[in-house]
């Protein structure tokens, strides 16, 4: 059977953006008065990532494989990130933190500690859905791009985008199959994100109209999170810590 095509970089039309080859991005200097600094965390999957951007430069990037371990493997890793660009808590101007959709317990553990930072320091809070993280991170192309994770139980979480200047969420999130998926398109579309044995076999009987990005280029990062963040932020759009709640997509969607 004929497997999903696997597109490089050069596939769309314009490069995907370039991602930084180490976890420590600047260079490791105090905050002085008037600095700002943002805090991006992304727990919404076993995959975890956090970075501090600046507004103008992402600063520090860390993303790794959590499994289930995000209650534990977090907090020290968000104390050593503040700790390598020596910035205090109540340095930070803002916290950013994927909602969902994803896992219960991943989700719940980054908004919490995402809330609970800027009732403490009075700082905004913005929520950013999961797979426009996914999203952002491609480069241009006149195709339409499913973005996915996981969700257990041979579904998928997906949301579908088209590019106007930038990805736009067209449609989702919703939960499917990879089936319900290829059945909302009759044209070539890209897909990012997870994508499983099951994916690519699903994929594959499309004879190459589903182009798949690369699994680097599919690798949910902070600091496309910190970067939608300031975007939001630069348009005056905060979350209230009191009322933001996680994403939890819990029943399949029809048809």
């Amino acid at each position: 059977m004929q497997r999903a095509l696997r597109s490089p970089a050069g596939a769309c039309s314009s490069p995907p953006r370039a991602m930084p080859t180490s976890r420590f991005c600047g260079p490791c200097v105090a905050l002085s008065s008037g600095d700002e600094m943002l805090l991006a965390i992304d727990t919404a999957t076993r995959i975890a990532s956090l970075a501090l951007h600046d507004g103008v430069s992402l600063r520090y990037e860390e993303t790794w494989d959590a499994g289930r371990e995000h209650t534990t493997q977090v907090p020290p890793r968000l104390v050593a990130a503040l700790e390598t660009l020596r910035v205090r808590v109540e340095d930070l101007s803002a916290v950013a933190v994927a909602v969902g959709p994803g896992s219960f317990t991943g989700l719940r553990v980054g908004v919490s500690i995402a809330k609970g930072l800027c009732v403490a320091c009075g700082i905004p809070l913005i929520g950013i859905p999961t797979l426009d993280i996914l999203a952002t991170a491609q480069g241009a192309d006149r195709r339409p791009l499913a973005a996915v994770v996981q969700a257990g139980r041979g579904r998928i979480c997906a949301a579908v985008y088209r590019w106007r200047g930038g990805w736009r969420r067209r449609e989702g999130p919703f939960l499917t199959t990879w089936e319900g998926l290829m059945a909302r398109f009759t044209t070539p579309f890209l897909v990012c994100g997870e994508v499983d044995a099951r994916g690519q076999e699903a994929l594959g009987r499309l004879e190459g109209r589903a182009a798949v990005l690369s699994p680097a280029h599919s690798l949910r990062r902070a600091g496309f999170l910190a970067e939608l963040a300031w975007e939001r932020l630069g348009r005056g759009e905060t979350d209230d810590p009191t009322a933001l709640t996680p994403l939890y997509l819990q029943h399949p969607a029809e048809g």
